[in-house]
């Protein structure tokens, strides 16, 4: 999708590259056991490398580095079978070291790429130029106290995966998109949550302009530890706009490391953009290369799940359903499991209708997610069956799903609980139709006078009589007859 700011010298392109750090699912950090739960005390989960003790000397967590290569496996990515840990010098109170154990030159894993989906239906390839391991600082805290600033060190040291796109993405709705996709094959592959509120999840946003694609790419500025989908789109379009202001103006854009401010809705300065040599990048003493053998890559590959592409498009081959509704469905691992558990061996339509319809409409309005509905996956199935076989029709079911929200109960069970069985009986639902039609003369005169509207007057009223209990396609089927015969 071509997306461009208008300026007071014509049109001008954004050129957006993004840094996401992930934090990977595993029980312990990257260079020490010490516990990675979201939530303790502070300081309470922080081992003496975490500290940066003299003489602790860190031991590579194995599972860390199976989770990156399930990541890099995902993304379609080269798996770097021999890699190397470098320390990023810098000085801060949130990581005591004075260094940050990270991956520099030999990143773990190389080139990959992501499809993105867009609103107009459109996709877009965006490259993945690595993805490296390497620990998180800790967390500074100045709000504790007027006159002096804290530091937890609970996540410092934890593992996390940095995984750095090409600037291939030109506009807010595709960065947008693209950490969008990014979070949800993390979530199917199991190496990351996603959970940007709890900083499990952060981008840095990478931003410059140009005024043609044909144009070399100009100074970019980085906006630092943006924490929500939705500030990462804003803060691109914030960005890009001050940028177009400096240029227009006459001035240059000074490469530098800002700051979002989504109260204010503005970005600030932090300091001067380093570069690597900024950081005196340099082998890890401490830690021998990271060697693993390609049989232990096939073996993780056999283990990998079905991700969100391949889920979309069978169950579009699969359930007969639109490209729209399977994006819906396979947003979220659960949400598709629960689909399919609700679609086996029925119309694969109806069951999406219902699941993406009422079904998540009751869950919005109770304020649940789907792994803590009431309704059963079995129990909503039970329910399209009684839909199928005539014992409910689709109005009594919308009453039927409210009230197993309720009390969790079969639907079956609520059926016969409120006497809700569909009057099937052809002999009842004639003699109301009869009686529908003689207390309203006058409107089937209309009705055979060319008023054909009326017919679902006519259909409403025999509905309303029965408690809405009739069977639709009967009642339409004997007002047919007697209206057109």
């Amino acid at each position: 999708m071509s997306y461009t700011i208008e300026g007071n010298t014509g049109t001008w392109e954004i050129v957006v590259g993004l840094e996401v750090h992930a934090q990977v699912i595993s029980k312990s950090k990257l260079f020490s056991g010490a516990s990675t739960l979201f939530g303790g005390e502070p300081n309470s989960h922080v081992s003496l490398i975490d500290a940066g003790f003299p003489g602790m000397l860190p031991v590579i967590n194995q599972a860390c580095v199976e989770q990156a290569v399930r990541t890099g496996l995902g993304l379609k990515a080269r798996i770097n079978l021999e890699s190397r840990f470098d320390r990023k010098n810098y000085f801060y109170a949130d990581l005591p070291t004075g260094y940050q154990i990270s991956q520099f030159e030999h990143p773990i894993i190389g080139t990959g790429v992501v499809q993105i989906e867009l609103s107009d239906g459109s996709t877009r390839d965006i490259g993945i130029t690595r993805l490296h391991l390497e620990q998180d600082a800790g967390k500074l805290m100045h709000d504790q106290d007027p006159k002096r600033s804290f530091v937890d060190l609970n996540r410092a040291g934890v593992a996390l995966m940095e995984i750095v796109s090409e600037p291939d993405i030109r506009s807010p709705e595709e960065a947008g998109a693209y950490v969008r996709k990014l979070r949800q094959i993390l979530r199917y592959l199991g190496t990351c949550d996603g959970n940007m509120e709890e900083g499990s999840m952060r981008a840095d946003v990478n931003v410059s302009v140009r005024k043609s694609a044909s144009e070399p790419f100009r100074t970019r500025c980085e906006i630092k530890n943006v924490n929500s989908i939705r500030f990462v789109m804003q803060a691109i379009e914030i960005e890009a706009a001050r940028q177009i202001e400096i240029w227009e103006s006459g001035g240059e854009v000074d490469q530098e490391t800002r700051l979002f401010d989504p109260h204010k809705g503005e970005t600030r300065s932090l300091r001067s953009k380093e570069d690597a040599h900024d950081y005196r990048y340099f082998p890890d003493p401490d830690l021998l290369p990271l060697v693993i053998e390609q049989s232990w890559v096939d073996q993780i590959k056999q283990t990998l799940p079905e991700l969100p592409d391949e889920k979309r498009a069978r169950f579009q081959q699969d359930y007969g359903i639109t490209a729209y509704d399977a994006g819906v469905l396979v947003a979220e691992q659960a949400t598709a499991d629960f689909y399919e558990s609700v679609a086996k061996g029925r119309d694969g339509k109806s069951a999406a209708a219902w699941v993406t319809g009422d079904f998540f409409a009751a869950l919005n309005r109770t304020g649940k997610s789907i792994e803590e509905s009431p309704v059963s996956a079995a129990n909503l199935g039970a329910m399209l069956d009684l839909i199928a076989d005539g014992t409910i029709n689709g109005k009594i079911a919308k009453e039927v799903l409210e009230d197993m929200f309720e009390t969790g109960e079969a639907p079956l069970a609520i059926v016969d609980r409120k006497g809700l069985r569909q009057v099937t009986d052809t002999g009842a639902i004639e003699a109301t139709a009869d009686e529908i039609i003689s207390k309203n003369a006058d409107k089937v005169e209309q009705y055979k006078g060319g008023k054909d509207k009326l017919f679902g007057f006519f259909v409403g009223q025999v509905m309303k009589a029965t408690g809405g209990k009739a069977n639709p396609a009967i009642v339409n089927d004997i007002l047919r007859k007697k209206l057109d015969g």
